[in-house]
Formats: C-alpha cells, structure tokens, sequence
C-alpha cells in the first residue's frame, strides 16, 4: 500500500513553493486570504516607483513613458482578462466593487411594469442586498414585491443547483436580473456560473455576477459562459492591499450598444480627443467607456505587483491545481485528527468550492475557539453566527501550514 504523503513530501514536490517567500505573512499562520490578501514584497517597490516617477515628472508623469498615468489601468487588463476568461475589451479595473455593480445595474436593470424582478441569495453579502434593495426603489419599484431572495432548504447550508434552476424558471416571465455572487462568502460554495447564465437568459433575464470571493480562487469564463456583466474587489485572493481597485466586465456583445443607460464621466470617452475637452460624449469601444475617473495609481500599482506574481506561477489553473491538493489534504487531515469535533460546512465536491473552508465547531463554541485562535496568531476570520473561515491560498500557503493549523486547532477545541 502506498503511503499517504506527509506535508514536508507534499511541499518539497510542489513547484509553486517558492513564491512563498514572495509575500509578507503577519502571524504564526495566515490563513486570511479570504478576507485580504497577504503583501507581495514586490508591492512597496512599484508603489515607490510611482512615488519617483511624481517626485521627478509631476504632471508630466500623466502622459511619460511606459507607466503613464492616463494609461495605468491598461497595464492590468490583459491580466485580469485571463483570471475571469474574458477579452481584453471585455475588462477594466476601476472603482470599489459595490460602485462598479451599482455602475452596472444602472446599465443592466432595466425593470418594466411586467418584469421588474431581482433575484439575489437570501444570504447574500450585505452590499449585494443594499445595492439591489437601492436600485429596485430608485426606479420606483418595492423590494418587497420586486426582490426575490434565494435560501437553502430547510436544514441544508448551501444552495442546490436544481433549486437555483427552478427560481429562475417560476420567476421567468418577471424576471429582470439574477445577480448571484461567483463564491458564497460565508459557506464558499461556488455558484453552478454557466448553468445559471443559460437559464437566465432563457427567462429573458439579464445575470451578472460578484466576484469578489471567485476571482484569483477558481478558473472562470466569463465569455464562453455569455455572462453579461460582473464585478469584483481585488484586496482578497488578488492581493491589491485593502481598499485597492476593483474591477468590471462586460460581455462584448453589450460594450457597443447604445441603447445601454449608464453614467458618464470624461475618462469613458474617446481617448483621443479627449482632452480637446469637448461635452459631447464619445464611448470608447470598450467596457472601458464605464469609466468615470482616471486611476488611481498608487493603489493599481500595488495590484500590479500581485498580478504579475499570478503570471509567475503559470495562471489561475496552475494555482488552481495546487489549492485542489490542498484541499484534498486539509480534507482528510480536518477528518482524521478532528473528526466530528469539527465540521465542514464547504461542499465537498471540488467544482462546488474553492480554496475557503468555512468550520463550524461541533460543540457550539466557535467563537471561543476562535479567540483562541487568534490569541495563538492564527489569522483567520469569524463569520456570525458560528462559522470560522480558514482559507489556505496557493500562492503563499504551504502544505505545512494547513498541517500546524490542524494540530492547533485540535489543542483548542480538546
């Protein structure tokens, strides 16, 4: 019989250990990557770069160069479009993450007295609630009457695909948006994205997705999918530091239409004659004419640092690969020291979850267990009402740290 491989044999087979030691990891363990992801060393150097680069230039630093400023957010698309699988006019980063979806429903929730409905989880992120709550009464609608909100069934954590599927159906003909996130933040289910979007479309309903929990987690495909619009923040798996820039797609097949509402701003119009200062609005041909404002810089660089990192490593299926094996190893390691002690309340399929485990403690006292936790420096996260949120992240998670983390959390819970 073969022996089942240790973390020390698991970590010196992996070919993506050494960019470990291209973070910065506060703690005895950071397991937080969830929530926000650790410091790229090379993150302080590119900022400072931008810092020179005004110190010597000033405004000049807007239009010189390769690192331009008017520019900057171009130098991440082409990376972000190949984390979400979409084309390279189909991606800008810009904003915050709940500006960039109300940015988007404006443009993509366009209720009629006969379909008016929007179809959100019951547990959803409170953003995502307060987002579409907020739009559906901006256009004069109830969200008593206008939102549906999706819960598992009686006794079950996550949502079953079939139930999704049906919702859509039952709701078809009212139906105006689904908006679901891409990875549940509280359970990390991740969402059946292609089935929901063929579904939506079939009820006449427009589906956009929150990626703020899938992005740099799990492979997407935007495009293929025909998703038509989605968002995301960067400072979780995407490492941008907190606050740093958000982002937004846009299938192509909407880019282009002018019959979309949205609002306007002078970094959306025509590049070229854009500082002829004219007022008459000319759409850049890309998602890129959702844009308000220009970059901000200092943040965008610290998510170039991170992305470039991404690159490094092979892509999001290369890390994709390795957090399966983590997952495969914090599974039977969580089962066999654990036991029943403490529970998984993740799904178990693989195509159902990405890198977060969401624990719940068996005997009832998460919370304790919890403090516990973080009183030993293992840096994880607390979700009321009893879920502990540990998150071991390809690109600086080893095999070493989900067995120390196991063999202390056993301590705590005995």
């Amino acid at each position: 019989m073969t022996a089942t491989p240790t973390a020390a044999e698991l970590d010196a087979a992996d070919p993506l250990a050494p960019l470990r030691d291209a973070f910065h990891l506060p703690g005895e363990l950071y397991l937080v990557g969830n929530s926000l992801g650790a410091l790229p060393k090379s993150g302080p150097e590119y900022i400072t770069t931008e810092f020179e680069r005004w110190a010597t230039l000033g405004v000049e630093g807007h239009f010189t160069g390769e690192l331009a400023w008017q520019d900057y957010h171009t130098l991440v698309t082409d990376q972000l479009a190949r984390l979400v699988g979409a084309g390279h006019d189909e991606v800008v980063a810009m904003n915050g993450l709940t500006v960039n979806l109300h940015l988007l429903m404006i443009s993509f929730y366009r209720p009629t007295p006969e379909r008016h409905k929007v179809l959100i989880e019951a547990h959803a992120f409170p953003s995502d609630h307060f987002a579409a709550e907020s739009q559906i009464r901006q256009r004069g609608f109830d969200p008593a009457e206008s939102l549906i909100t999706l819960a598992p069934r009686s006794g079950e954590e996550t949502l079953r695909g079939d139930d999704i599927l049906s919702a859509i159906a039952a709701h078809g003909d009212e139906l105006a948006l689904i908006m679901l996130p891409g990875v549940q933040y509280y359970t990390g289910q991740v969402m059946p994205m292609a089935a929901i979007t063929r579904a939506g479309h079939a009820a006449g309903a427009v589906v956009g997705f929150d990626l703020a929990h899938a992005i740099g987690n799990i492979e997407l495909d935007l495009h293929e999918w025909n998703v038509d619009f989605a968002a995301w923040c960067s400072y979780k798996y995407l490492n941008s530091g907190p606050g740093g820039v958000a982002g937004a797609y846009v299938h192509r097949r909407h880019v282009a239409d002018p019959s979309l509402p949205k609002l306007l701003g002078w970094w959306g119009t025509n590049t070229s004659t854009r500082f002829e200062m004219t007022t008459e609005f000319d759409a850049i041909p890309t998602v890129e004419s959702w844009q308000l404002s220009n970059a901000p810089v200092l943040a965008m660089a610290a998510l170039r640092a991170s992305l470039d990192l991404f690159d490094e490593a092979g892509g999001i299926a290369a890390l994709r690969a390795k957090s399966e094996r983590q997952i495969g190893f914090f599974d039977r390691r969580l089962t066999e020291v654990l036991g029943d002690r403490v529970i998984n309340i993740t799904p178990t399929a693989l195509e159902e979850r990405g890198c977060q485990f969401a624990l719940r403690v068996a005997a009832g006292d998460g919370k304790r267990v919890y403090e516990e936790l973080e009183a030993a420096r293992v840096l994880c996260d607390w979700r009321e009402p009893d879920v502990i949120r540990v998150a071991p992240v390809p690109l600086y998670n080893s095999f070493a740290d989900i067995e120390r983390f196991i063999e202390i959390l056993d301590g705590i819970v005995q």
